[in-house]
């Protein structure tokens, strides 16, 4: 069973706890995060893209010249897309870009960037956040003492109310609550700090 240490506000080891394998100890599955991502950017596409087809266009249906004796090609109407203004052929209409990924490769997908992350050394677990009452100072001040840097991701359970509303103003720290963990956001982050409360245990992940 993996084990991850658990350190205080103040930097100082506090432990250790365990960690459902399936979640931190996994071989990463690069091709199945690869298509997890893709298809979670593609489902956040609005669709909403359109253009007019010739039958769309504004103009009138009347023949631009006569058939014969003009030297040029006959030509029906001035709506069609080689005329300026015409409509567009096979141009984007509204769709949806949704894919359907099966929830096991998304879990999976989870799995291995966790495992990705912990195997680098990437994953903190706070002891508690030490905060009675909202404070940036202070939860950038914990996040130092941590040692992590550049882009975090700190994971938090609904009823940290106080740790919510202390970090949601830093614009480097992405705030996730543990319901709403998935793999593209793990990438991106280079760490992600957990609190006791919302790391997902052996027991819980059975």
């Amino acid at each position: 069973m993996a084990s991850i240490a658990v350190k205080n506000s103040s930097g100082k080891a506090a432990g250790n706890v365990d960690v459902a394998d399936e979640l931190f100890a996994v071989e990463p599955n690069v091709p199945v995060m690869h298509q997890v991502v893709t298809a979670q950017l593609a489902g956040r596409r609005a669709g909403t893209q359109s253009t007019k087809t010739r039958a769309e266009v504004s103009g009138t249906g009347k023949k631009p010249f006569n058939q014969k004796g003009t030297g040029g090609a006959r030509q029906g109407s001035t709506r069609a897309p080689h005329f300026k203004g015409g409509g567009i052929a096979h141009g984007p209409k509204p769709r949806s870009y949704t894919q359907r990924t099966p929830r096991k490769m998304i879990r999976l997908a989870l799995a291995s960037a966790l495992s990705d992350r912990n195997s680098s050394g990437h994953v903190v677990v706070i002891d508690s956040w030490g905060l009675t009452t909202p404070s940036t100072k202070d939860a950038l001040k914990a996040l130092t003492a941590l040692g992590v840097e550049g882009r975090v991701m700190v994971v938090v359970s609904p009823s940290e109310e106080v740790a919510i509303k202390s970090f949601r103003n830093v614009p480097e720290v992405q705030l996730t609550l543990v319901g709403e963990l998935n793999a593209y956001d793990v990438l991106c982050n280079d760490w992600i700090v957990f609190s006791k409360d919302s790391l997902p245990i052996a027991k819980e992940a059975k």
